[in-house]
């Protein structure tokens, strides 16, 4: 379970408890439909075998025609078979695949609690349209909001997050196709209620398989980025064995920023983006230099410095960076214009710059390098104040300070750690003459 807090283990522990008391109801001797559980579990896990790994995402729609048709108890077991043996690229691959068994049977079982509460199964039933579009618009909300709720509270104690901006984001983003999904479920439920039967009811899933194509290349250009930058992110970390987990620090602490501003999710991905691959123009410095021990000379400083225009054109093709490459080129300029490689001043650095500014000098301090040793995060906050102002953004400083004073500091590193003995104490971030590299 390498990865996983264990703070975030009982959390996925308590969930599965939760869906064992929820279906509990279900068991044999109670009037369960099981041919119906049986027949929507099955093709629920089809889709996530087969059409899962072809277009990525959840049959839906599957989930809460469950949901409107069946008991809550019913309803939550059909996603547990396909859950339990759906595909998982990441370690540890049965902690994860319990979890998404377990929220996903939660989430289904509150759907179909109001649902039924507002008489939506005999709307259903009775093809009581438009009123059963009703209870299962009530149904759709609360399946997106458990799910929200569920997986925000997941990643706000394995990756320290903010829960509640964490689960509103999450929330708003499903929000609208699950609506789509919702609609689907609910004529798959009204037709199987219908003299046409379960047949005619599959056959919703046809037009419901296209939109979910058409949803499958956003995901795919999606992860065709992430290995992009994985791959420049990669190339980086080999070069400088020193800094690896530096890119993903960065780009966490700057996420934390950018949600602490109030920024939007499209701004907050680009901050991602900028902090993880700010240092990608290393690939163009000596490696000699870069694994140096001790100060650098003003010569070799001054071809370290050249990274961020190396940076920049690195990913001058790229894109979808948007405006991190604006970060990448700028996040060693300074406020007060003492900085590199064009000595903006104030407004004149880019948001994004200034940002990553702050979470590069963050990490450096609380990491231990070639150079320095690392410190404790309380000091390194109490450095970043003194800096602001002068080297660095006082709105972006205060917004970090804030964020990890409140919530703490645990970023979450995928690249393996490397920490080698340190020879000589610490500096501050200021410190040209070893400057964070």
């Amino acid at each position: 379970m390498e990865g996983i807090p264990a703070r975030a283990r009982v959390y996925a522990a308590c969930a599965v408890l939760g869906t064992l008391l929820c279906t509990v109801p279900s068991l044999p001797g109670a009037p369960t439909p099981w041919w119906a559980v049986a027949l929507l579990a099955a093709l629920y896990a089809g889709g996530e075998r087969i059409a899962g790994r072809r277009f990525a995402g959840t049959l839906h729609p599957v989930l809460l025609a469950g949901a409107f048709l069946l008991a809550p108890s019913a309803a939550a077991l059909v996603p547990l078979p396909g859950a339990l043996f759906s595909h998982v690229e990441r370690r540890p691959v049965a902690l994860r695949r319990v979890w998404r068994a377990a929220h996903a049977s939660l989430a289904v079982w509150a759907a179909a609690r109001v649902h039924g509460a507002l008489g939506g199964r005999d709307a259903v039933v009775g093809s009581d349209l438009p009123y059963a579009l009703v209870p299962a618009g009530a149904a759709v909300l609360v399946f997106c909001a458990a799910l929200a709720l569920l997986d925000g509270g997941m990643r706000a104690l394995a990756e320290g997050l903010p829960p509640r901006r964490l689960c509103r984001g999450l929330f708003l983003r499903s929000l609208a196709p699950l609506a789509v999904h919702g609609l689907a479920g609910l004529m798959i439920a009204v037709l199987w209620r219908s003299p046409y039967g379960p047949v005619a009811a599959l056959l919703v899933l046809f037009p419901t398989t296209v939109s979910w194509w058409v949803f499958a290349q956003y995901h795919r250009e999606r992860a065709a980025h992430q290995a992009t930058i994985r791959a420049l992110v990669q190339a980086v970390d080999i070069k400088d064995g020193y800094t690896r987990g530096h890119s993903e620090r960065v780009g966490q602490a700057s996420v934390l920023i950018g949600r602490e501003l109030g920024m939007d999710e499209g701004r907050i991905e680009m901050l991602r983006f900028a902090g993880i691959l700010h240092d990608v123009g290393k690939l163009g410095v000596p490696t000699r230099l870069l694994r140096k021990d001790g100060p650098l000379t003003p010569e070799e400083r001054r071809v370290i410095e050249l990274h961020p225009e190396y940076g920049h054109e690195i990913t001058r093709g790229i894109s979808f960076l948007g405006e991190a490459r604006s970060a990448i080129l700028h996040h060693h300029e300074r406020i007060d214009g003492k900085g590199y490689p064009y000595g903006l001043v104030g407004s004149q650095i880019p948001e994004p710059a200034r940002v990553v500014a702050v979470a590069d000098a963050f990490d450096a301090m609380t990491s231990t390098r070639s150079y320095s040793r690392a410190r404790p995060v309380h000091v390194a906050l109490e450095e970043l104040r003194r800096c602001a102002g002068s080297q660095l953004d006082p709105r972006m400083v205060e917004a970090l300070t804030h964020v990890i004073t409140r919530d703490g500091w645990h970023p979450v590193v995928t690249a393996e750690e490397t920490r080698p003995g340190v020879p000589s104490q610490s500096q501050a971030p200021d410190d040209r003459s070893g400057a964070h590299r």
